[in-house]
């Protein structure tokens, strides 16, 4: 398996997702903003950009993120 492209470890488990947040130019050469909420597994996946998002001090920080399958929780508004 590969690795995802982008990994923000987070304190919190919902999070929001734009594509852009740190990329100069903002918004537009995102995507539209999906809020995600991470379970127990410790992480969620962008369905969009398949940006991942570990919880610091969860079951998935820390370890080789190329071992962990794609985890997408769908998006909400």
């Amino acid at each position: 398996m590969l690795p995802p492209p982008e990994v923000s470890r987070v304190t919190q488990r919902r999070v929001a997702c734009d594509g852009a947040t740190d990329i100069p130019g903002g918004a537009a050469l995102g995507h539209p903003r999906v809020y995600l909420e991470i379970d127990e597994t410790g992480y969620v996946d962008c369905g969009y950009c398949d940006r991942r998002f570990v919880l610091v001090g969860g079951p998935a920080d820390g370890v080789d993120q190329a071992m962990l399958r794609d985890h997408g929780d769908g998006a909400g508004a």
